[in-house]
C-alpha cells in the first residue's frame, strides 16, 4: 500500500488522517481536510484539534489567526503526522483504502475547489471529469521537489518568508498612489528632505538612496516569484497567447456583425419607427387642439349662462335652470377652477356665488308659483269642468321642486285641498240659505249654523245633497292631480313613459339647451332616472296616495259638522224612518264614490249617520226606559202579561200563531219576562228592517246591534248581580225572583240571536262576514252571564243553609228550628223559581243546592261529633234530614230529586 502513494505514511505523513483514516493524494488536500473537520473557529480565532481527545499539544488553547494557523498545519502536522499514530489501532488503519482520484461534483462540492485544479481552466471546464495526464505528472513533480533540492512545503515556506518582507499596504485592495496619504506612506519626502539638509553632516544617513534600494528589493521579490508562477504555469500561459489571434479573429468579426446589425436597426427605425411616432405626436397634438376648442367653447357657454337661465325661467323649465346651475357650478370648480385661480380667466370669479344666489331664488319662486297655481286650480268656479287649471306649469313647477328634493309640495297641496274644501262647504250653505224662502230675514240669527237650522227637511236635504255634488267635484280635481303627480314622479324615476300632454322635463326643442349641450344640460332619455330613487318615489307616491284619503276624510268631516250642527236641537231624532232612510241612503252614495276616488272607505260620515240613528234609536229606548221604570217603581215583581202587540211581533217572527197571555210563548215555550227585554226585542227587529232598507250599511248596523246587545247585557247584570236597582228603582232586595226573571230574560235574547245572526250574514259582503264572530262573542257573554245568575241562586240559598245550621243543635223537639228554616226558604225559592224558569233548570239548582247542603251537615255533624252509632243524637240528626227529604216531595218538579243521606255518615 505505501508503495501504491509513492511512500509509506512515516515518509509523507499527510497520506493519511491518524484520527479518519482517510487517504489523501496531496498535502494541500490533507490541510484542507484539517481545517474543515479538526478545526474549530471561535471568534477570530481558529484552534487546531488535530490530536488526542481533540487537543493539539503544538497549538496554545486561546487559538491563532488564520496564517499562523496555515503555518502550524505545515509545520507540526504535515511532516509530523506520526506523532500520537500509536493511538490508533492497526486494525481499523489496515482497513483503509485508498480513495478515487477522480473528483466527485456531488460528494466532493464542499470540498474540492479550484485551486485543486491540475489542468488550466478551459479544459476543466470542457469536461471536468477528464484526466490529463501530463499536467498530473507536472503537478506531482512541483509537489515532491523544488529546485535546490527543496521540497514543496520548504519552498513554500521559503515563499511566504519571503513575500511576508513586503509592507501590507502594497496588499490592500484600494492601494492608489494618487491618494495622498498613500503617497506619502510609500515616499515619505519630509524624511527625504531632512536628510538632504543634513547631508553636510558626517553622520547623515542616505535616506534617499536607501528607500530606493528598499523599494528595488520589494520590486525583485515580487518579480521573482512572478516569474515562478509564470513558470509554473507555463503551459497555461503559452496556450492562452496561442490563442490570442484566434480570439483577435473572431472579436473582429463579431464587431463586424454587430455593425450590420446596428445599421439594420437604424434602417428600421427611420422607415418603421419614426413615422409612427410623427403620427402619434401629430394625433396628440390634435387632440390637445380639440380639447382647447372645447375649453374655448365651454367658456364661451358657461358666459351665456345667466342669459340661458332667465330664458329658461321665463317659459317655466325650471328643470333645465336648475340643471344649467348645477352644470355650471359643476364646470367651474373641476373644469375651469384652475384658470380661474390662475387669473387667466378672471370674469368667472364672482359667477359660482352669483348661480348659489340664483338658485336659492329659484328655490323660493318654485314654492311661490306652485302654492299661486294649486289656489287657483282649486278655487275655481264649480262649473268649471276642466279637469285642471295650468296643467303644463304646475307639472314644470313640481319637476322643479323633485330635482331640489323638495317633495313637501304634497303636503302644500293638501293644505290648499282641505282650504278648499271648507270654502266650498260654507259657500254650498251660504246659498242654500239666501235661497231659502221660507226663513224670516227679520229674525236675528247669530251664526250660519243657526240660519242652516232653520230650514226644514226638504230643504235641508237638498243642501246636503248640493254639499255632497260640490265636494265631489273638488275632490275629482284633488283626484286628477294625484295622477297627474303620480306620473310626474314615475317620469322622475324612469318607470313610466311621458304621457301627452305632460311635458318631459328631460327633452327640449328649444335652441338655448342645444348651445347647453356643452354643458352637459341636455339630458338623455335615460337621466330622468338620477331624478328621484327608488325610496324617493315610494316615499312620494306614499304620501299622494294618503293625501287623496285625507281629502276625502276631510270631507267628510265637513260633511259631519253640517249634519252635527242640523242636529243640535233635536232634529234628526225626529225624522220618520223613511226620512232617514233617505238621508242614509244619500249618505252611502257619498261615501262609496268616494271610496272609488281614494281607494279606501272613510268612517267619518258614516259613523256620525249611525251615532244619530242610535241617537233615534236610544231615545225611543229611553221613552220605554223612562216608562218602564215608572212601572218598575210601583211593581210589586209580580209576573207581567205580555201586550198583545209583542205577541204578534213574536208571532211574525216565528211565523206562528199565538194567543195573548202572562207569557210570551216561544216555539212552545214560555217566557216570563219584564218589559225591558220586549222593547229589545222590538229593537233587534227594527234593525233587521233597516238592514233590509240600506243593505250597505250592514256591518254598521250590526256593530250597532252587538253593541245594544253589549249595554243590554252588562246593564242587566249592573241592575240585578250588582244589585244596582237598588239605588236606580228603590228596590229593597233583589230577590231570587227578580234574577230568576233576568235569566229568564236573557235566554230569550239569546233564543233569537241565532236568527239575526242569519239575517245579517245573508246580507253582508264576503270580506265583512268576520264580524259576526262579535255576534257569535256576545252570544256566548249572554250565555256566561245566565250561568252567573244560576250560581248567584245557588249561592245565596248556600248562605242561608249555611247560617242556619251554625246554630243547628241535635236535641228535641224534631224537625228542629234550624231546618224548618232551611226548608221554608227552600220552599219560598221553588215558589219564585217555578213560574218563570223551566222545571229542567230549577230542577239542577235544587240539585246543586242539595249537594252544598250535603256537605255542610256532614261538616256540621263532625264538629257536634255525631256519627252512624244508632245512639240518640244519630236517631235525631235522621229525624231533621227525613223532614228535610219529605220537603222535596211536596215541590212540583222536585218529586224525583235524589236526596239520599247515607253519604253523610260515610267513613264515620
Amino acid at each position: 500500500m505505501a508503495s501504491a502513494y509513492g511512500g509509506n505514511y512515516t515518509q509523507n505523513p499527510w497520506k493519511k488522517c491518524l484520527l479518519c483514516e482517510t487517504i489523501f493524494k496531496s498535502p494541500n488536500e490533507f490541510q484542507r481536510h484539517l481545517r474543515d473537520f479538526h478545526c474549530s473557529k471561535e471568534g477570530g480565532s481558529y484552534v487546531c484539534r488535530y490530536g488526542a481527545n481533540n487537543i493539539c499539544p503544538s497549538l496554545p488553547l486561546e487559538g491563532v489567526s488564520d496564517m499562523d494557523y496555515e503555518n502550524h498545519i505545515a509545520r507540526d502536522h504535515v511532516n509530523l503526522a506520526r506523532k500520537f499514530s500509536d493511538t490508533r489501532k492497526p486494525s481499523v488503519e489496515k482497513s483503509l483504502t485508498p480513495t478515487s482520484s477522480v473528483p466527485s461534483v456531488v460528494q466532493d462540492q464542499h470540498k474540492w475547489t479550484v485551486y485543486d485544479a491540475k489542468v488550466n481552466l478551459p479544459a476543466a471546464l470542457n469536461d471536468p471529469l477528464r484526466r490529463y495526464r501530463k499536467y498530473v505528472r507536472y503537478t506531482q513533480k512541483i509537489e515532491q521537489e523544488s529546485p535546490g533540492g527543496e521540497t514543496f512545503l520548504q519552498q513554500l515556506e521559503k515563499n511566504r518568508a519571503e513575500l511576508q518582507q513586503l509592507p501590507k499596504l502594497f496588499m490592500l485592495p484600494n492601494f492608489d498612489l494618487e491618494n495622498t496619504d498613500t503617497f506619502n506612506a510609500v515616499f515619505p519626502w519630509s524624511q527625504v528632505e531632512d536628510s538632504k539638509k543634513k547631508s553636510d553632516q558626517p553622520s547623515s544617513p542616505k535616506s534617499s538612496k536607501l528607500l530606493q534600494e528598499k523599494l528595488s528589493h520589494y520590486l525583485d521579490i515580487v518579480e521573482v516569484h512572478i516569474a515562478k508562477q509564470i513558470s509554473t504555469k507555463s503551459d497555461a500561459f503559452f496556450q492562452a497567447v496561442s490563442s490570442h489571434d484566434v480570439l483577435q479573429e473572431q472579436m473582429l468579426k463579431t464587431c463586424q456583425a454587430i455593425k450590420q446589425l446596428r445599421d439594420k436597426v437604424h434602417a428600421i427605425d427611420e422607415q418603421m419607427t419614426q413615422g409612427s411616432l410623427k403620427i402619434l405626436k401629430l394625433s396628440q397634438t390634435r387632440a390637445n387642439y380639440v380639447s382647447l376648442h372645447n375649453k374655448l367653447k365651454m367658456m364661451a357657454t358657461v358666459h351665456q349662462t345667466q342669459p340661458t337661465i332667465q330664458l329658461l325661467l321665463s317659459t317655466n323649465e325650471f328643470v333645465g335652470a336648475l340643471d344649467l346651475i348645477s352644470t355650471t357650478q359643476e364646470v367651474l370648480s373641476q373644469e375651469l377652477a384652475a384658470f380661474i385661480a390662475l387669473g387667466i380667466i378672471s370674469l368667472f370669479r364672482h359667477l359660482g356665488s352669483q348661480l348659489a344666489e340664483l338658485e336659492k331664488l329659484i328655490d323660493t319662486m318654485l314654492q311661490d308659483d306652485f302654492v299661486k297655481c294649486i289656489s287657483t286650480d282649486l278655487n275655481r268656479p264649480i262649473t268649471d269642468v276642466e279637469p285642471i287649471a295650468e296643467e303644463e306649469k304646475m307639472v314644470s313647477l313640481v319637476f322643479g321642486m323633485i330635482r331640489k328634493n323638495r317633495f313637501n309640495f304634497v303636503d302644500v297641496y293638501r293644505e290648499e285641498a282641505f282650504t278648499a274644501i271648507r270654502a266650498t262647504v260654507k259657500q254650498t250653505v251660504v246659498e242654500a240659505v239666501s235661497e231659502a224662502e221660507t226663513l224670516d230675514s227679520e229674525e236675528n240669527v247669530a251664526s250660519l249654523g243657526d240660519q242652516m237650522r232653520l230650514l226644514n227637511y226638504n230643504q235641508w236635504m237638498d243642501l246636503l245633497v248640493k254639499i255632497f255634488s260640490n265636494l265631489l267635484v273638488q275632490l275629482n280635481r284633488v283626484k286628477t292631480f294625484h295622477g297627474v303627480i303620480s306620473d310626474v314622479i314615475g317620469i322622475a324615476a324612469g318607470k313610466t313613459q311621458v304621457p301627452s300632454p305632460l311635458p318631459s322635463p328631460t327633452h327640449s326643442d328649444k335652441p338655448i339647451l342645444e348651445e347647453a349641450s356643452h354643458l352637459h344640460v341636455s339630458v338623455s332619455e335615460d337621466a330622468a332616472d338620477m331624478m328621484i330613487s327608488e325610496a324617493d318615489f315610494v316615499g312620494v307616491q306614499g304620501s299622494l296616495n294618503e293625501m287623496m284619503c285625507a281629502a276625502c276624510d276631510h270631507a267628510h268631516d265637513r260633511c259631519v259638522k253640517v249634519i252635527v250642527a242640523r242636529s243640535k236641537d233635536g232634529f234628526l231624532e225626529r225624522l220618520s224612518s223613511s226620512e232617514f232612510v233617505s238621508l242614509s241612503r244619500e249618505v252611502e252614495n257619498f261615501v262609496n264614490d268616494c271610496e272609488s276616488l281614494c281607494g279606501r272607505r272613510s268612517t267619518s260620515l258614516r259613523c256620525s249617520l249611525q251615532s244619530q240613528a242610535t241617537k233615534f234609536v236610544s231615545r225611543f229606548h229611553d221613552e220605554r226606559r223612562t216608562k218602564l221604570s215608572l212601572i218598575l217603581d210601583n211593581e210589586r215583581w209580580k209576573q207581567a202579561d205580555v201586550p198583545t202587540e209583542f205577541q204578534d211581533l213574536v208571532d211574525h217572527v216565528s211565523k206562528t200563531d199565538r194567543k195573548p197571555g202572562d207569557t210570551i210563548k216561544v216555539d212552545k215555550e214560555n217566557f216570563a219576562v219584564v218589559g225591558t227585554v220586549l222593547m229589545l226585542l222590538k229593537m233587534m227587529v227594527e234593525y233587521c228592517q233597516c238592514v233590509d232598507d240600506i243593505p250597505s250599511a250592514a256591518p254598521d248596523l250590526l256593530t250597532r246591534l252587538v253593541d245594544l246587545l253589549k249595554i243590554f247585557n252588562s246593564r242587566t247584570c249592573q241592575l240585578v248581580l250588582g244589585a244596582g236597582a237598588l239605588q236606580l228603582v228603590g228596590l229593597k232586595t233583589i230577590s231570587t225572583r227578580n234574577l230568576a226573571l233576568a235569566s229568564r230574560c236573557l235566554q230569550l235574547v239569546v233564543h233569537y240571536m241565532p236568527k239575526v245572526r242569519t239575517h245579517f250574514e245573508d246580507r253582508l259582503i264576503a270580506k265583512n262576514k268576520t264580524m259576526l264572530k262579535h255576534f257569535d262573542q256576545v252570544q256566548k257573554d249572554y250565555s256566561d252571564h245566565i250561568n252567573e245568575i244560576s250560581n248567584k241562586l245557588v249561592t245565596v240559598m248556600e248562605g242561608v243553609v249555611s247560617s242556619q245550621l251554625v246554630k243547628w243543635e241535635v236535641k228535641a223537639p224534631m224537625p228542629s228550628a234550624c231546618f224548618r228554616a232551611i226548608c221554608k226558604q227552600l220552599a219560598k225559592m221553588h215558589e219564585a223559581l217555578v213560574d218563570i224558569l223551566p222545571l229542567d233548570q230549577v230542577k239542577d239548582i235544587f240539585s246543586r243546592i242539595n249537594q252544598s247542603f250535603k256537605v255542610f251537615i256532614r261538616e256540621q255533624c263532625i264538629k257536634l261529633d255525631v256519627s252512624r252509632n244508632g245512639g240518640p243524637q244519630h236517631g235525631l240528626v235522621m229525624s231533621d234530614l227525613a223532614f228535610y227529604s219529605g220537603t222535596f216531595k211536596t215541590l212540583r218538579g222536585l218529586e224525583n230529586l235524589s236526596c239520599d243521606m247515607k253519604e253523610i255518615f260515610d267513613g264515620s
